[in-house]
């Protein structure tokens, strides 16, 4: 059983349609990487899967339950959200918003879930700091301690590594792939095809809001995709660890 489908999928923003005809699972112990040029409908996907952006064709399920038949609980149990936006209206303490992705615990027990999230991204040190003192690869990982304090058998995480340093980036990047080996689902949006290369079970590839590559780094981000969907030139070449994604830029 898939812990998130989208069959046939499509769904408009006003009068523009964003997805048409999206076919994509996750599957317990997989990261799948959604990749694309700005405006493809990776985030458009994201939402879709959680019923925050309507679909007008097709069907979402989370579990075995259509996403549109779930309660706010429901839903909130079945998968945590980490979205793009890093705004916190409040100057709350790092520990409290992280306690807030566990909000059907007690007060104490999730608190303790919360320090052990924000040690696990290396944070720990910020769990009394105010959310708005912070930089903003700080309130970065805070927020993604949030999602891991959720314990939802799916994670969905929109360009998490936006904006950070590199260290940060393989930080998210390691403790989204440490989900899996829970057996956790994790459906990740990233512009970083490097990344996803390394990190990600499968890619799929988004364009115009179509599926045009959904298969193993290696398929998916082939020379043809690479240049007709992102632009650049692009090649796997051999490594003693695996192949190794080199891209340029493309010149006819």
């Amino acid at each position: 059983m898939s812990l998130l489908s989208l069959r046939n999928v499509s769904a408009r923003l006003g009068s523009r349609t964003v997805l048409t005809d999206i076919d994509l699972t996750v599957e317990a112990g997989e990261l799948v990487a959604l990749c694309g040029p700005n405006g493809a409908g990776k985030t458009s996907v994201l939402r879709s899967a959680l019923g925050l952006l309507p679909v007008s064709a097709g069907e979402v399920s989370l579990g075995e339950d259509p996403v549109a038949e779930l309660g706010p609980r429901q839903r909130a149990e079945r998968a945590a959200y980490l979205p793009q936006e890093r705004h916190i209206a409040w100057n709350m303490p790092a520990i409290e918003i992280a306690a807030l992705g566990a909000p059907f615990l007690s007060a104490a027990d999730g608190l303790v879930r919360a320090r052990a999230a924000l040690d696990q991204v290396q944070a720990g040190d910020l769990a009394d700091r105010g959310v708005a003192d912070m930089s903003g690869g700080e309130r970065a990982r805070v927020l993604l301690a949030r999602a891991l304090v959720a314990e939802a058998p799916l994670l969905l995480a929109d360009e998490p590594v936006a904006g950070l340093d590199p260290a940060a980036q393989m930080l998210v990047m390691d403790r989204l792939r440490s989900c899996t080996a829970k057996g956790r689902g994790v459906l990740v949006s990233l512009h970083d095809l490097t990344l996803a290369a390394r990190h990600a079970d499968r890619i799929v590839v988004l364009n115009a809001g179509r599926v045009i590559a959904d298969a193993p780094p290696v398929q998916a981000l082939s020379p043809l995709v690479l240049r007709t969907v992102f632009g650049i030139a692009g090649e796997w070449l051999p490594a003693a660890d695996g192949p190794v994604l080199s891209m340029r830029p493309y010149c006819e």
